[in-house]
This record gives structure tokens, C-alpha cells and sequence, in this order.
């Protein structure tokens, strides 16, 4: 099969690695303890989510891996919690968690991540999208690859709704994130990934509680010298009604790939528009005295020291960046 991969530098080149918080730390080993967690986020999905259970434990039991299926019902308003009860005796491997408010697919996600016993947690959705019988094959790639921290499926294909805007919106973000990021991303939201639990739990405080949690991990390993590779998949189109909204979520994206480049390394983002600023005040300030008799513009100065104050924010934001990870 053919796989699409990344590898980042064994030594770091940029970025801050930030410090566990104390909340993080791993609880101490269980022999007994599943090595892999299947975390899947269910909301209103009562018409296929059996479905999906019987692929993702077929896909398992004839891995040979040990497992557990951690679901959690995001208080959904259909009959998915009461669908998901009457089969927990078909599924002993299966863990129900049902929340008692909605919290989004990214708080299902960190809550479960957090709770999962297993060593490899994999996130997967339950509209049918995601080839989940192919699960064991994202473990073993990590188990084969132990330089590699997240494995994530890369859709070679566009099988969401709204496809007029989902298409542009995430070529524009995903250009964002490689240019910020430093690396090829061919799929910067992907919701099938397997990972390292040891190496999220720095990171699972940052998830937001929507759709941009994926995108959110996978900037904060790349941030951080993390490697990561792509395994592509096929995207199927999703059973049920999509809970995506293609400007919300679109405009979340951008501002949580902007916010977790500026968490890690804020000179990358700031330093460039301050010299551009200060540059073109330059400019300005030998026009100014060109044209005025040595005379200097309010604009032009204001300019300069705009750019200046920015690039001092970038100075001072890496200061801190740096320093909490020794902190």
C-alpha cells in the first residue's frame, strides 16, 4: 500500500515544547488495561451507529490487538443513547459514557482521550465516513513506525456537504497551516487518526470543544517536532445529517491553526508583518524627505513604530512561549 509520509526532524528547528500539566500526568500502568482505545463521539446517530460498532469490533477482534471502545453519547436528542444501551450486551469491549449536556465532538474527544486506558487512542467518527475497519492497520503502523507519534487518514477524496464551500475553505486553510507549520499537511482535519496517549496529554487542555479539535492536535504536534504521517483513505458520504457549517467552522478553523502557531511559535506569524510594516515606513520615510525637504510624514512614522510595537509583541510572545516550557 501505498503511504504518503512526513517525517519531521529527529532535533528540533522551531517551536516550544510546553510542560505536562499536573492534571496530565499518566495514571500508573495496568497490566490488565486494553493497548488501544477506540474514542467515538455519537450524536444523533441512532440510525447507523450499530452499524458502525459491529465494523469497528469486527475490524478489532480480528486484529489480535486489545481493545477497548470508548463511546460517548454528546447528549443527543434522538433515540442514539437508548440504541446504544440495548446493545452494550453485544459489545463487552465497548465503554458507554454518556455526557449530560452537549459539549461538541472536540470536548467528546479530550474527555475520552483523557479517560482512554489504552497506550494508542484513535479518534474516528460515527456517520459511516471513515474505512474504520481499516483501524488496525493505523495501530500497526504506529507499533512498525516508532519514530512516528500520530498516524491520520488523508481523504483523497470530497464527500461532505456543501462541497462549494468545504473545498476552497479547507485548501485555504490547510495553505495556511503549511505555511505557518513548516510541512506538507494533506489533511490538516482528518477525524480518523491514531496517536500516542503519552504524547497528547501536554495538548488535550488546548482542544476546543468543536469540529477544529482535529485540527488543533495536529498543529500542536507538528508545533512541537512531533512526527506525523498520512496513511491515505477513501471518504464515504455521511449517514445522518451533517452537523458542519461551512462559515462557522471554516472561519474557527483559520483562527485555531492561527491560534496554536501564535501559542508555540509567535514569532512565525508576527515577525513577518512587523518588518513588512517597518519596511514599507522605510520607504516611506526616504519618499517623505525626497519629496517634503527632509520634512517626515505623521503616516510614515506611525508606520514604523506600528511595526515596531509588533515586533516587540513577537519578541515578548516568544519569551513566554519559550519559558513555559521550562517553567
Amino acid at each position: 500500500m501505498s503511504v504518503s509520509a512526513i517525517r519531521q526532524p529527529d532535533s528540533p528547528v522551531g517551536g516550544t515544547e510546553i510542560t505536562p500539566h499536573p492534571g496530565d500526568a499518566p495514571r500508573p500502568l495496568d497490566p490488565t488495561a486494553p493497548y488501544v482505545t477506540v474514542v467515538l463521539p455519537c450524536f444523533n446517530e441512532q440510525d447507523h451507529v450499530v452499524l458502525e460498532l459491529e465494523r469497528i469490533t469486527a475490524a478489532m477482534d480480528a486484529s489480535g490487538y486489545s481493545y477497548e471502545m470508548l463511546v460517548i453519547d454528546d447528549k443527543s436528542t434522538d433515540d442514539t443513547l437508548e440504541v446504544l444501551r440495548s446493545v452494550e450486551s453485544r459489545f463487552p469491549k465497548m465503554r458507554l459514557m454518556p455526557f449530560r449536556r452537549n459539549g461538541g465532538s472536540g470536548t467528546a474527544r479530550r474527555i475520552g482521550t483523557t479517560e482512554a486506558r489504552g497506550k494508542i487512542v484513535v479518534w474516528t467518527d460515527a456517520d459511516m465516513t471513515y474505512p474504520n475497519e481499516r483501524i488496525p492497520e493505523f495501530v500497526r503502523y504506529l507499533d512498525d513506525h516508532l519514530d512516528v507519534d500520530q498516524v491520520v487518514g488523508a481523504r483523497t477524496t470530497e464527500e461532505g456537504t456543501h462541497k462549494w464551500a468545504r473545498v476552497p475553505a479547507k485548501w485555504l486553510i490547510r495553505m495556511i497551516a503549511q505555511r505557518l507549520a513548516g510541512v506538507k499537511i494533506p489533511d490538516l482535519n482528518s477525524g480518523l487518526r491514531a496517536f500516542r496517549k503519552d504524547v497528547s496529554l501536554p495538548y488535550l487542555r488546548l482542544l476546543p470543544p468543536g469540529f477544529s479539535c482535529v485540527t488543533t492536535i495536529t498543529m500542536a504536534f507538528l508545533s512541537n517536532q512531533h512526527p506525523v504521517d498520512y496513511v491515505p483513505i477513501d471518504y464515504a458520504k455521511r449517514s445522518g445529517t451533517s452537523k458542519f457549517h461551512p462559515f462557522k467552522d471554516a472561519r474557527r478553523y483559520i483562527l485555531q491553526v492561527l491560534r496554536m502557531v501564535m501559542y508555540f511559535d509567535p514569532i512565525k506569524v508576527l515577525m513577518p508583518l512587523a518588518l513588512w510594516i517597518m519596511g514599507l515606513g522605510f520607504i516611506k520615510l526616504i519618499s517623505d524627505l525626497i519629496r517634503y525637504d527632509w520634512h517626515v510624514t505623521t503616516s510614515t512614522l506611525l508606520a514604523i513604530l506600528v511595526g515596531f510595537q509588533i515586533a516587540v509583541l513577537a519578541l515578548i510572545g516568544d519569551l513566554v512561549a519559550r519559558s513555559r516550557s521550562t517553567s
